[in-house]
């Protein structure tokens, strides 16, 4: 199993930062692949997306720990894709959040970590413009 990792600091309160990301909504606005996240009660959550030219839709789960800050989700499907994330407060008005991928698939090169990071670049900007 391939594991990516990065950590990020931002400017927005680590609370903030986590009620944004746990809004399974917000997906689409930092992932650029995903074009619809339609939570479908409980965990479930069915997300539709752009990848590599093809329109993919499915069902994925979302767990969100809000007194730990911390949120877990993944799809099934043959790549068994999970993840999770950790937001914490590094002063007032500051956070750090570090982001975990799991797959069974290797890719190829850096694609995957560069993607990761690009993706976590953009949700912490879009969560701290929004909340301004």
């Amino acid at each position: 199993m391939a594991t990516y990792t990065h950590t990020a600091e931002a400017d927005i309160p680590a609370d903030t930062l986590f009620g944004f990301l746990a809004e399974p909504r917000n997906l689409p606005r930092y992932f650029p692949q995903m074009t619809t996240a339609e939570p479908e009660g409980g965990e479930q959550v069915h997300v539709e997306a752009e990848v590599h030219g093809h329109h993919v839709e499915g069902e994925a789960w979302l767990r969100p720990d809000a007194q730990r800050r911390r949120l877990e989700w993944g799809a099934e499907g043959p790549d068994d894709y999970h993840g999770e994330l950790q937001v914490e407060e590094v002063a007032p008005g500051r956070s750090r959040i570090t982001v975990s991928l799991h797959s069974v698939r290797e890719a190829q090169g850096d694609e995957v970590q560069r993607g990761l990071e690009e993706t976590v670049a953009v949700l912490t900007q879009t969560a701290a413009a929004d909340d301004r």
